[in-house]
Protein backbone atom coordinates (compact mmCIF):
# COMPACT_ATOMS: atom_id res chain seq x y z
CA UNK A 1 0.00 0.00 0.00
CA UNK A 2 1.11 3.18 -0.65
CA UNK A 3 -1.24 5.28 1.46
CA UNK A 4 0.48 7.16 4.65
CA UNK A 5 -1.56 4.86 7.39
CA UNK A 6 -2.09 1.17 7.98
CA UNK A 7 -5.71 -0.49 6.66
CA UNK A 8 -6.63 -3.66 5.56
CA UNK A 9 -8.70 -3.31 2.86
CA UNK A 10 -11.75 -5.31 2.68
CA UNK A 11 -10.89 -7.63 -0.97
CA UNK A 12 -14.48 -7.70 -1.37
CA UNK A 13 -15.80 -4.80 -3.32
CA UNK A 14 -18.86 -3.32 -3.02
CA UNK A 15 -21.72 -4.83 -0.57
CA UNK A 16 -25.41 -3.21 0.78
CA UNK A 17 -26.64 -5.39 3.76
CA UNK A 18 -30.10 -6.72 3.67
CA UNK A 19 -31.90 -8.41 6.11
CA UNK A 20 -32.42 -12.50 5.84
CA UNK A 21 -35.58 -13.28 3.80
CA UNK A 22 -37.68 -16.27 4.85
CA UNK A 23 -36.50 -19.16 3.52
CA UNK A 24 -37.80 -22.22 1.69
CA UNK A 25 -37.75 -25.50 3.75
CA UNK A 26 -37.09 -29.10 2.89
CA UNK A 27 -37.07 -32.01 4.53
CA UNK A 28 -34.00 -33.43 5.95
CA UNK A 29 -33.14 -36.16 3.68
CA UNK A 30 -30.24 -39.01 5.53
CA UNK A 31 -27.02 -37.47 6.38
CA UNK A 32 -28.42 -34.09 5.80
CA UNK A 33 -29.11 -32.00 9.22
CA UNK A 34 -32.02 -29.24 8.76
CA UNK A 35 -30.04 -27.04 9.24
CA UNK A 36 -27.79 -27.71 5.94
CA UNK A 37 -30.76 -28.33 3.54
CA UNK A 38 -32.19 -24.84 5.29
CA UNK A 39 -28.89 -23.18 3.76
CA UNK A 40 -29.26 -24.85 0.30
CA UNK A 41 -32.75 -23.67 0.15
CA UNK A 42 -32.35 -20.14 1.04
CA UNK A 43 -29.31 -20.07 -0.99
CA UNK A 44 -31.11 -21.43 -3.98
CA UNK A 45 -33.77 -19.14 -3.46
CA UNK A 46 -31.90 -16.12 -3.56
CA UNK A 47 -29.75 -17.02 -6.38
CA UNK A 48 -32.69 -18.08 -8.70
CA UNK A 49 -34.99 -14.97 -7.63
CA UNK A 50 -32.59 -11.83 -7.23
CA UNK A 51 -29.74 -12.46 -9.05
CA UNK A 52 -29.57 -9.59 -11.49
CA UNK A 53 -30.46 -11.87 -14.61
CA UNK A 54 -32.64 -14.77 -15.28
CA UNK A 55 -30.99 -17.95 -13.90
CA UNK A 56 -31.11 -20.97 -15.61
CA UNK A 57 -31.79 -23.89 -13.24
CA UNK A 58 -30.56 -26.54 -14.95
CA UNK A 59 -27.19 -24.42 -14.59
CA UNK A 60 -27.37 -23.96 -11.12
CA UNK A 61 -27.55 -27.68 -10.86
CA UNK A 62 -24.86 -28.33 -12.96
CA UNK A 63 -22.84 -26.23 -10.88
CA UNK A 64 -23.71 -28.06 -7.65
CA UNK A 65 -22.55 -31.46 -9.73
CA UNK A 66 -19.39 -30.16 -10.66
CA UNK A 67 -18.56 -28.58 -7.22
CA UNK A 68 -18.80 -32.34 -5.07
CA UNK A 69 -17.60 -34.19 -8.01
CA UNK A 70 -14.43 -32.27 -7.54
CA UNK A 71 -14.54 -32.07 -3.80
CA UNK A 72 -14.91 -36.41 -3.95
CA UNK A 73 -11.48 -35.94 -6.85
CA UNK A 74 -9.69 -34.03 -4.13
CA UNK A 75 -10.05 -36.45 -1.27
CA UNK A 76 -8.84 -39.18 -3.91
CA UNK A 77 -12.29 -40.74 -4.32
CA UNK A 78 -12.71 -41.58 -8.08
CA UNK A 79 -16.71 -42.53 -8.39
CA UNK A 80 -18.81 -40.67 -10.31
CA UNK A 81 -22.01 -38.68 -9.17
CA UNK A 82 -24.49 -39.38 -11.46
CA UNK A 83 -26.13 -36.16 -13.22
CA UNK A 84 -28.52 -33.71 -12.05
CA UNK A 85 -31.52 -32.73 -14.14
CA UNK A 86 -33.81 -29.84 -13.44
CA UNK A 87 -37.60 -30.60 -12.88
CA UNK A 88 -40.64 -28.74 -12.86
CA UNK A 89 -40.69 -26.78 -9.57
CA UNK A 90 -37.67 -25.49 -6.96
CA UNK A 91 -38.72 -27.88 -5.10
CA UNK A 92 -37.95 -30.61 -6.84
CA UNK A 93 -34.65 -29.26 -7.57
CA UNK A 94 -33.80 -28.90 -3.99
CA UNK A 95 -34.79 -32.31 -3.53
CA UNK A 96 -32.41 -33.31 -6.01
CA UNK A 97 -29.29 -31.07 -4.62
CA UNK A 98 -30.17 -33.09 -1.42
CA UNK A 99 -29.74 -36.04 -2.59
CA UNK A 100 -26.84 -35.59 -4.39
CA UNK A 101 -25.00 -34.33 -0.96
CA UNK A 102 -26.13 -37.45 0.31
CA UNK A 103 -24.66 -39.27 -2.18
CA UNK A 104 -21.59 -37.57 -2.05
CA UNK A 105 -21.72 -37.96 2.03
CA UNK A 106 -22.11 -41.80 1.44
CA UNK A 107 -19.33 -42.32 -0.72
CA UNK A 108 -17.17 -39.72 0.87
CA UNK A 109 -17.13 -41.85 4.02
CA UNK A 110 -15.39 -40.32 6.55
CA UNK A 111 -12.73 -38.41 4.34
CA UNK A 112 -15.47 -35.26 3.41
CA UNK A 113 -18.26 -34.18 6.01
CA UNK A 114 -21.53 -33.53 4.80
CA UNK A 115 -21.56 -29.39 6.09
CA UNK A 116 -18.39 -29.01 3.85
CA UNK A 117 -20.07 -30.69 0.97
CA UNK A 118 -22.98 -28.72 1.84
CA UNK A 119 -20.66 -25.60 1.27
CA UNK A 120 -19.24 -26.81 -1.71
CA UNK A 121 -22.72 -27.50 -3.37
CA UNK A 122 -23.57 -23.78 -2.33
CA UNK A 123 -20.15 -22.36 -4.13
CA UNK A 124 -20.87 -24.23 -7.00
CA UNK A 125 -24.38 -22.87 -6.91
CA UNK A 126 -22.98 -19.19 -6.76
CA UNK A 127 -20.25 -19.98 -9.74
CA UNK A 128 -23.37 -21.34 -12.32
CA UNK A 129 -24.07 -18.15 -13.03
CA UNK A 130 -20.25 -17.11 -13.79
CA UNK A 131 -20.34 -13.34 -12.17
CA UNK A 132 -17.29 -12.80 -10.30
CA UNK A 133 -19.53 -10.90 -7.84
CA UNK A 134 -21.64 -13.50 -6.95
CA UNK A 135 -20.15 -16.06 -4.31
CA UNK A 136 -20.75 -18.06 -1.57
CA UNK A 137 -18.59 -16.73 1.99
CA UNK A 138 -17.43 -19.17 4.92
CA UNK A 139 -18.36 -17.66 8.57
CA UNK A 140 -14.63 -16.94 8.25
CA UNK A 141 -14.47 -14.78 5.42
CA UNK A 142 -18.19 -13.42 6.24
CA UNK A 143 -16.60 -11.83 9.24
CA UNK A 144 -13.54 -10.56 6.91
CA UNK A 145 -15.86 -9.12 4.82
CA UNK A 146 -17.53 -6.97 7.60
CA UNK A 147 -14.12 -6.45 9.29
CA UNK A 148 -12.51 -4.72 6.33
CA UNK A 149 -16.03 -2.77 5.94
CA UNK A 150 -16.72 -1.52 9.52
CA UNK A 151 -12.96 -1.63 11.00
CA UNK A 152 -11.82 -3.44 13.81
CA UNK A 153 -11.41 -1.95 17.24
CA UNK A 154 -8.19 -2.47 18.78
CA UNK A 155 -6.12 -0.57 21.80
CA UNK A 156 -4.07 2.41 21.43
CA UNK A 157 -3.14 5.76 21.04
CA UNK A 158 -4.97 6.98 17.82
CA UNK A 159 -1.89 8.45 16.30
CA UNK A 160 -1.55 7.58 12.33
CA UNK A 161 1.70 6.89 11.72
CA UNK A 162 4.75 7.36 8.54
CA UNK A 163 8.33 7.51 8.58
CA UNK A 164 9.77 11.01 7.70
CA UNK A 165 11.80 10.97 4.83
CA UNK A 166 14.18 13.14 5.85
CA UNK A 167 14.95 12.40 9.76
CA UNK A 168 13.95 9.14 9.81
CA UNK A 169 12.11 9.27 12.82
CA UNK A 170 8.46 8.13 12.60
CA UNK A 171 5.77 11.20 12.40
CA UNK A 172 2.61 11.64 12.81
CA UNK A 173 0.26 11.39 9.52
CA UNK A 174 -2.79 11.83 11.15
CA UNK A 175 -4.45 11.76 14.56
CA UNK A 176 -8.16 10.14 15.70
CA UNK A 177 -10.09 12.27 16.52
CA UNK A 178 -11.18 12.71 20.31
CA UNK A 179 -8.50 9.77 20.72
CA UNK A 180 -5.53 10.01 23.73
CA UNK A 181 -3.02 11.79 21.16
CA UNK A 182 -5.83 13.96 20.30
CA UNK A 183 -6.77 14.97 23.36
CA UNK A 184 -2.89 15.29 24.70
CA UNK A 185 -2.68 18.31 21.67
CA UNK A 186 -0.26 15.78 19.76
CA UNK A 187 -0.62 17.15 16.13
CA UNK A 188 -0.84 16.34 12.42
CA UNK A 189 3.13 16.49 11.22
CA UNK A 190 4.43 16.51 14.83
CA UNK A 191 8.10 13.99 14.59
CA UNK A 192 7.74 11.40 17.36
CA UNK A 193 11.67 10.68 18.47
CA UNK A 194 11.23 8.65 21.11
CA UNK A 195 8.58 6.04 22.51
CA UNK A 196 9.00 4.57 26.00
CA UNK A 197 12.75 6.22 25.97
CA UNK A 198 13.60 4.34 22.85
CA UNK A 199 14.39 6.20 19.85
CA UNK A 200 12.35 5.73 16.92
CA UNK A 201 15.29 6.94 14.13
CA UNK A 202 14.98 4.31 11.69
CA UNK A 203 12.64 2.04 13.75
CA UNK A 204 10.23 0.10 11.26
CA UNK A 205 6.28 1.47 11.30
CA UNK A 206 5.39 -2.04 12.45
CA UNK A 207 7.75 -1.99 15.28
CA UNK A 208 6.76 1.61 16.24
CA UNK A 209 2.69 0.83 16.01
CA UNK A 210 3.60 -2.48 18.48
CA UNK A 211 5.41 -0.10 20.90
CA UNK A 212 2.55 2.39 20.42
CA UNK A 213 -0.35 -0.01 20.63
CA UNK A 214 -1.43 -2.56 23.73
CA UNK A 215 -4.06 -2.93 25.96
CA UNK A 216 -6.63 0.06 26.91
CA UNK A 217 -5.40 1.48 29.72
CA UNK A 218 -2.05 1.17 30.20
CA UNK A 219 -0.30 3.44 29.30
CA UNK A 220 3.18 4.95 27.05
CA UNK A 221 5.41 7.41 26.69
CA UNK A 222 6.66 9.57 23.72
CA UNK A 223 8.97 12.88 22.91
CA UNK A 224 7.49 15.28 20.44
CA UNK A 225 9.61 17.25 18.19
CA UNK A 226 7.33 20.18 16.66
CA UNK A 227 9.03 23.11 14.79
CA UNK A 228 11.93 22.09 15.80
CA UNK A 229 11.95 22.06 19.45
CA UNK A 230 11.50 19.14 21.60
CA UNK A 231 8.68 18.96 23.96
CA UNK A 232 8.80 17.41 27.46
CA UNK A 233 7.88 13.45 26.91
CA UNK A 234 3.72 13.01 27.08
CA UNK A 235 2.31 10.17 28.80
CA UNK A 236 -0.86 8.82 26.98
CA UNK A 237 -2.83 6.31 28.28
CA UNK A 238 -3.79 3.98 25.82
CA UNK A 239 -7.99 3.36 25.11
CA UNK A 240 -10.41 1.28 22.36
CA UNK A 241 -9.54 2.65 19.11
CA UNK A 242 -12.05 2.19 16.29
CA UNK A 243 -9.90 1.72 12.93
CA UNK A 244 -11.37 4.58 10.64
CA UNK A 245 -12.18 4.84 6.82
CA UNK A 246 -11.89 8.23 6.94
CA UNK A 247 -8.26 10.25 6.94
CA UNK A 248 -8.25 13.96 7.01
CA UNK A 249 -5.33 16.05 7.33
CA UNK A 250 -4.90 19.88 6.57
CA UNK A 251 -2.51 21.00 3.27
CA UNK A 252 -0.20 23.48 2.81
CA UNK A 253 -2.37 26.70 1.89
CA UNK A 254 -5.38 25.71 4.24
CA UNK A 255 -6.59 22.80 1.18
CA UNK A 256 -8.16 20.35 3.07
CA UNK A 257 -7.37 16.38 2.26
CA UNK A 258 -9.58 13.39 2.82
CA UNK A 259 -8.37 10.17 2.28
CA UNK A 260 -11.59 7.32 2.16
CA UNK A 261 -10.72 4.39 2.10
CA UNK A 262 -13.65 2.21 1.62
CA UNK A 263 -17.05 2.50 2.30
CA UNK A 264 -17.73 0.81 5.60
CA UNK A 265 -21.27 1.50 7.89
CA UNK A 266 -19.83 4.56 9.83
CA UNK A 267 -17.82 6.29 6.58
CA UNK A 268 -20.56 8.73 6.17
CA UNK A 269 -20.40 9.83 9.75
CA UNK A 270 -16.55 9.83 9.86
CA UNK A 271 -16.63 12.44 6.74
CA UNK A 272 -18.93 14.88 8.10
CA UNK A 273 -16.62 14.83 11.57
CA UNK A 274 -13.52 15.26 9.23
CA UNK A 275 -15.18 17.95 7.06
CA UNK A 276 -16.40 19.60 10.19
CA UNK A 277 -12.85 19.55 11.65
CA UNK A 278 -11.22 20.61 8.10
CA UNK A 279 -13.43 23.61 7.80
CA UNK A 280 -13.06 24.96 11.54
CA UNK A 281 -9.37 24.53 10.14
CA UNK A 282 -9.92 27.31 7.87
CA UNK A 283 -10.04 24.63 4.55
CA UNK A 284 -10.73 26.83 1.27
CA UNK A 285 -10.90 23.36 -0.45
CA UNK A 286 -11.20 20.23 -0.43
CA UNK A 287 -9.43 17.02 -2.32
CA UNK A 288 -10.98 13.61 -1.77
CA UNK A 289 -8.93 10.70 -2.20
CA UNK A 290 -10.58 7.52 -3.71
CA UNK A 291 -7.79 6.14 -4.86
CA UNK A 292 -7.96 2.09 -4.62
CA UNK A 293 -11.00 2.23 -2.98
CA UNK A 294 -12.54 -1.08 -3.63
CA UNK A 295 -15.94 0.30 -2.76
CA UNK A 296 -18.56 -0.84 -0.16
CA UNK A 297 -21.81 -0.47 0.99
CA UNK A 298 -24.49 1.31 -1.74
CA UNK A 299 -25.53 3.73 1.41
CA UNK A 300 -22.08 4.73 2.41
CA UNK A 301 -21.72 5.76 -0.76
CA UNK A 302 -25.04 8.01 -1.12
CA UNK A 303 -23.86 9.81 2.32
CA UNK A 304 -20.13 10.65 0.93
CA UNK A 305 -21.91 11.97 -2.10
CA UNK A 306 -24.33 14.13 -0.21
CA UNK A 307 -21.46 16.56 1.47
CA UNK A 308 -20.83 17.98 -1.82
CA UNK A 309 -23.87 17.44 -3.90
CA UNK A 310 -26.77 19.74 -2.26
CA UNK A 311 -30.15 18.44 -4.14
CA UNK A 312 -30.75 15.37 -6.75
CA UNK A 313 -30.01 12.10 -7.70
CA UNK A 314 -26.85 10.21 -6.81
CA UNK A 315 -27.51 7.24 -8.37
CA UNK A 316 -30.22 4.75 -9.99
CA UNK A 317 -30.23 1.32 -8.84
CA UNK A 318 -32.13 -0.77 -11.62
CA UNK A 319 -33.33 -4.51 -10.61
CA UNK A 320 -33.94 -8.09 -12.50
CA UNK A 321 -37.42 -6.13 -13.13
CA UNK A 322 -35.97 -3.39 -14.61
CA UNK A 323 -38.15 -1.53 -12.15
CA UNK A 324 -35.50 2.00 -10.93
CA UNK A 325 -35.28 3.05 -7.58
CA UNK A 326 -33.05 6.40 -7.62
CA UNK A 327 -31.35 7.97 -4.77
CA UNK A 328 -31.56 11.24 -4.07
CA UNK A 329 -29.22 13.60 -1.83
CA UNK A 330 -29.79 13.39 1.65
CA UNK A 331 -29.90 17.42 2.45
CA UNK A 332 -26.22 17.41 4.58
CA UNK A 333 -23.91 19.27 2.11
CA UNK A 334 -21.51 21.50 3.29
CA UNK A 335 -21.03 24.73 1.71
CA UNK A 336 -19.91 24.82 -1.35
CA UNK A 337 -15.87 24.83 -2.40
CA UNK A 338 -13.47 23.60 -4.66
CA UNK A 339 -13.39 19.92 -5.32
CA UNK A 340 -10.98 17.94 -6.51
CA UNK A 341 -11.66 14.21 -6.22
CA UNK A 342 -8.53 11.67 -6.82
CA UNK A 343 -8.91 8.33 -8.43
CA UNK A 344 -7.40 5.70 -10.44
CA UNK A 345 -7.65 1.83 -11.93
CA UNK A 346 -8.50 0.31 -8.36
CA UNK A 347 -11.76 2.91 -7.71
CA UNK A 348 -14.45 1.16 -8.10
CA UNK A 349 -17.94 -0.10 -7.09
CA UNK A 350 -19.19 2.23 -4.67
CA UNK A 351 -16.34 4.41 -4.84
CA UNK A 352 -17.51 4.70 -8.76
CA UNK A 353 -20.96 5.35 -7.81
CA UNK A 354 -19.42 8.80 -5.76
CA UNK A 355 -17.15 10.09 -8.51
CA UNK A 356 -19.53 9.58 -10.69
CA UNK A 357 -22.48 11.40 -9.08
CA UNK A 358 -19.64 14.19 -8.27
CA UNK A 359 -18.97 14.25 -11.73
CA UNK A 360 -22.36 14.27 -13.03
CA UNK A 361 -24.02 17.06 -10.89
CA UNK A 362 -20.16 18.96 -11.81
CA UNK A 363 -19.35 20.24 -8.47
CA UNK A 364 -15.94 18.55 -8.20
CA UNK A 365 -13.33 17.81 -10.48
CA UNK A 366 -12.49 14.30 -11.18
CA UNK A 367 -8.24 13.64 -11.39
CA UNK A 368 -6.30 10.73 -12.14
CA UNK A 369 -6.93 7.82 -13.96
CA UNK A 370 -9.69 6.13 -14.88
CA UNK A 371 -11.51 3.71 -12.45
CA UNK A 372 -12.37 0.00 -12.40
CA UNK A 373 -15.57 -0.62 -14.41
CA UNK A 374 -17.97 -1.74 -11.42
CA UNK A 375 -21.87 -0.98 -12.27
CA UNK A 376 -23.51 -3.70 -10.42
CA UNK A 377 -24.73 -4.16 -7.05
CA UNK A 378 -24.27 -6.59 -4.37
CA UNK A 379 -26.55 -7.86 -1.54
CA UNK A 380 -25.51 -10.07 0.97
CA UNK A 381 -27.63 -12.79 2.40
CA UNK A 382 -26.92 -13.78 5.93
CA UNK A 383 -27.09 -17.45 6.62
CA UNK A 384 -28.06 -19.43 10.16
CA UNK A 385 -24.37 -20.70 10.40
CA UNK A 386 -22.73 -17.00 9.98
CA UNK A 387 -21.96 -18.20 6.68
CA UNK A 388 -23.25 -15.69 3.78
CA UNK A 389 -24.53 -15.35 -0.05
CA UNK A 390 -23.09 -12.30 -1.99
CA UNK A 391 -25.47 -12.00 -4.82
CA UNK A 392 -25.21 -9.30 -7.60
CA UNK A 393 -29.14 -8.26 -7.67
CA UNK A 394 -28.77 -5.17 -9.67
CA UNK A 395 -26.83 -2.27 -11.71
CA UNK A 396 -26.50 1.28 -11.41
CA UNK A 397 -26.64 4.11 -13.67
CA UNK A 398 -24.97 7.57 -12.90
CA UNK A 399 -27.38 10.87 -12.42
CA UNK A 400 -27.19 10.88 -16.07
CA UNK A 401 -27.74 7.55 -16.44
CA UNK A 402 -24.40 6.88 -17.49
CA UNK A 403 -23.78 2.49 -17.60
CA UNK A 404 -20.01 2.36 -16.54
CA UNK A 405 -20.46 -1.07 -16.01
CA UNK A 406 -16.85 -2.52 -17.62
CA UNK A 407 -16.50 0.94 -18.93
CA UNK A 408 -15.67 2.74 -15.90
CA UNK A 409 -15.19 6.43 -15.36
CA UNK A 410 -12.47 8.75 -17.40
CA UNK A 411 -11.42 11.42 -14.85
CA UNK A 412 -12.13 15.31 -16.18
CA UNK A 413 -8.20 15.94 -16.24
CA UNK A 414 -6.25 12.43 -16.93
CA UNK A 415 -3.09 11.79 -15.23
CA UNK A 416 -1.02 8.81 -14.47
CA UNK A 417 0.71 8.10 -11.28
CA UNK A 418 4.40 8.79 -10.67
CA UNK A 419 6.68 6.29 -10.34
CA UNK A 420 7.20 5.58 -6.94
CA UNK A 421 4.41 7.36 -5.74
CA UNK A 422 3.31 8.27 -1.87
CA UNK A 423 -0.15 8.58 -1.58
CA UNK A 424 -1.20 11.67 0.59
CA UNK A 425 2.47 13.34 0.09
CA UNK A 426 2.42 16.11 -2.20
CA UNK A 427 6.55 15.89 -2.64
CA UNK A 428 5.89 12.05 -3.86
CA UNK A 429 2.68 12.15 -5.21
CA UNK A 430 2.28 13.78 -8.34
CA UNK A 431 -1.78 13.44 -8.90
CA UNK A 432 -2.08 14.98 -5.52
CA UNK A 433 -0.19 18.33 -6.99
CA UNK A 434 -2.38 18.43 -9.77
CA UNK A 435 -5.31 18.72 -7.49
CA UNK A 436 -3.22 21.13 -5.26
CA UNK A 437 -2.66 23.18 -8.47
CA UNK A 438 -6.34 22.48 -9.84
CA UNK A 439 -7.79 23.86 -6.48
CA UNK A 440 -5.27 26.83 -6.11
CA UNK A 441 -6.54 27.69 -9.56
CA UNK A 442 -10.27 27.27 -8.59
CA UNK A 443 -9.36 29.52 -5.36
CA UNK A 444 -7.86 32.39 -7.60
CA UNK A 445 -10.63 32.19 -9.65
CA UNK A 446 -13.31 33.30 -6.73
CA UNK A 447 -10.87 35.64 -5.37
CA UNK A 448 -10.63 37.32 -8.88
CA UNK A 449 -14.53 37.39 -9.36
CA UNK A 450 -14.92 38.93 -5.57
CA UNK A 451 -12.19 41.73 -6.18
CA UNK A 452 -9.88 40.01 -3.28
Amino acid sequence: MKRLFSLALAGILGAMMVQLSAMSSVAASGTLTAGDTGEIATSYDHLTTDFYKKVNPQNVLDGVHTALQAQLKKAGIKKTLPPLLAGPTGNANLHAIDRQIDAAAKIGGAKIGVHALTYGAIDGMMKSVHDRWTVFLTPKEYAALNQGLDGSDFGGTGIVIQTDSKTKYIAVSNVVPDAPADKAGVQQDDLITAINGVTTKGMSLNAASAHLRGKAGTTVSITILRDGKTLAPITLTRAKIHQLSVYPKMLPGKIGYVAVTVFGKDTGAELTTALDRLQQEGARAIIMDLRDNGGGYLDAAVAVSSKFIPSGPIVSVESRASSITTLEADATAIPPMPLAVLVNQYTASASEITSGAIQDSDVGTIIGTKTFGKGVVQTIFPLPDLSAVKITTARYLTPHNRNINHLGITPDIVLPENKGARFGDPAKDAQLRRAIQFVDGQLAKLSAANGE
